[in-house]
């Protein structure tokens, strides 16, 4: 199996042992929706790509997922919540598609696939730009799909003949690792500010109070 389909494995155990309860809460979905998600994905990475015309579109490293943005889309908590996961989106895909300029177009010839590096840049992106653990983890699956899509079309400009694979050859590794360790970052700063303000407010104050509380 491929790292992106490990990760998803090891993502439904997770869910299942109950330790991404806290996670899936804040990006208001249920562990039966995510682990019908991850299955979908899972499963869709298999089947064979929708083909229209020039281009292809895997199910499990571009339809679903986008499906699952659309859904957390529409489940954002304000309108500015949405306009931030979308400038965060582009943003990320910016990014990405930059970061792919230096690389060759044949991966074959590089020591790593390169997409396990645009699926970490992509996740680190969509945390910085996207704050909340939804909009991070939409700006990193969405931007990752958005600049394999960049790619391909800027291959057409140039004259360059083929046919713009969405999802496919390794890319849904990419967008798995994206959304992921967008979403891990998230929680592991959010955790650790969580208890820096915790602890700030516990603070006895030189009156013999406690910041925050009332005196001891």
């Amino acid at each position: 199996m491929s790292l992106g389909m490990i990760l998803l494995v090891v993502v439904a155990l997770l869910i299942l042992f109950g330790v991404l309860q806290r996670v899936l809460d804040r990006m208001a979905l249920t562990d039966r929706q995510a682990l019908l998600c991850v299955a979908a994905i899972f499963i869709g990475g298999w089947l064979p790509d929708l083909s229209f015309g020039r281009v292809t579109i895997n199910l499990g490293g571009a339809a679903v997922p986008l499906l699952v943005c659309i859904y957390l889309f529409f489940h954002a908590g304000t309108g500015k919540e949405r306009v931030r996961c979308l400038i965060a989106s582009v943003l990320t895909a910016a990014s990405i598609y930059a970061i792919s300029a230096f690389f060759p177009a044949d991966p074959v010839t590089m020591p790593f696939d390169p997409m396990i590096l645009y699926g970490l840049a992509g996740g680190a992106i969509a945390w910085l730009l996207g704050r909340s653990r939804r909009s991070a983890f939409i700006a990193g699956i969405l931007g990752t799909i958005l600049a394999d899509a960049a790619v391909g079309i800027g291959n057409w400009m140039r004259g360059i003949n083929q046919t713009l694979h969405l999802g496919g050859a390794g890319a849904l590794d990419a967008v798995v690792l994206s959304g992921l360790t967008a979403v891990l970052l998230c929680e592991l700063f959010g955790e650790l500010m969580e208890r820096l303000m915790t602890g700030r407010a516990d603070r006895p104050r030189e009156d013999g109070a406690i910041e925050g509380g009332q005196r001891a």
